[in-house]
């Protein structure tokens, strides 16, 4: 048998997904009932667009809590205390300086099931998040790409209160 996917999570990243299962299970289940047993009441079914997206959302929306459910029971909170504040490590906030943009970027290192780049949230398993983690201010760490090697200089490390 295959061994479950731990997934790395923050304090924080576990509270949110907790939420979105509450929300899921207490509020969202609700409104989909209504909206099935509302379209059931408008009669044949086999040609009710309404009913035909209602059991489509409340597919989806099952499907979304069983993966929260999973990810939930296999999760692996991470105790950011434990790090070292002078080395990046998962829960970090780093900014840091690529030299080939010359540019100044500041990202969270997260687990892979917290990664959302519109929120500048990267995976410990990517390859810039691989290649800072264990790294101080000061250093350079270079990350190989099909593009060529990329080098970025670390200007601050900092963790986010609990």
């Amino acid at each position: 048998m295959l061994e479950a996917k731990k997934h790395i999570l923050t304090s924080k990243g576990l509270q949110a997904l907790e939420d979105e299962l509450q929300d899921l299970k207490v509020v969202k289940r609700k409104e989909i009932a209504q909206k099935i047993k509302e379209a059931r009441e408008q009669g044949d079914l086999s040609e009710n667009a309404e009913y035909d997206a209602a059991k489509d959302e409340q597919r989806s929306i099952e499907s979304r809590i069983e993966e929260l459910e999973n990810i939930i029971k296999f999760a692996e909170v991470i105790d950011e205390s434990a790090y070292d504040k002078d080395k990046v490590g998962i829960g970090s906030t780093v900014r840091f300086h690529d030299e080939k943009f010359d540019e100044d970027l500041e990202y969270r290192i997260v687990g892979s099931t917290e990664t959302n780049i519109i929120k500048k949230k990267i995976s410990n398993e990517s390859p810039i998040g691989k290649a800072l983690i264990g790294h101080r201010v000061g250093e350079v760490v270079e990350v190989e790409s099909p593009e060529g090697t990329s080098r970025y200089t670390i200007l601050e490390i900092f963790r986010e209160e609990a």
